[in-house]
């Protein structure tokens, strides 16, 4: 069975894409592999072990287009109304609390926020689906 163990984004500003990790989910530098053209950076927190990959393209000055492929990256969290108040004391902008029960049954609660970069991640209870 395989495991998933990390999802890779390019970054344009390693210094604020780190502050932003950090500041909304508590990510820090796990390793560091150091290129002549690029850099890989793998972020983790204690909740897991699954890690985000940070790649700094060196030449890269312009902003990534992000095309109209990319989903979105999610997180789970115990207190998400206690997130959002937090996201909003830290000035990351978060989107709309949403309460998704489209057949009036609660399927999940969530909101998203956008990183620097322009990514969008899904920040999500811990409940029911998932637990």
């Amino acid at each position: 069975m395989a495991k998933a163990i990390h999802s890779m984004i390019r970054v344009l500003d390693e210094a604020r894409s780190l502050a932003f990790y950090d500041k909304a989910f508590g990510l820090k530098v796990k390793d560091r592999l150091d290129f002549p053209d690029f850099t890989l950076i793998y972020l983790s927190n204690p909740e897991s072990d699954f890690e985000l990959e940070m790649t700094v393209n060196k030449a890269q000055t312009e902003p990534y287009d992000l095309g109209n492929g990319y989903g979105h990256f999610a997180v789970s969290v115990a207190n998400l109304d206690a997130e959002y108040a937090r996201f909003e004391a830290e000035g990351l902008s978060p989107r709309k609390l949403v309460e998704f029960a489209p057949a009036g049954e609660l399927v999940a609660r969530f909101f998203f926020v956008q990183n620097p970069d322009g990514y969008q991640i899904e920040v999500l209870e811990r409940s029911g689906r998932f637990a």
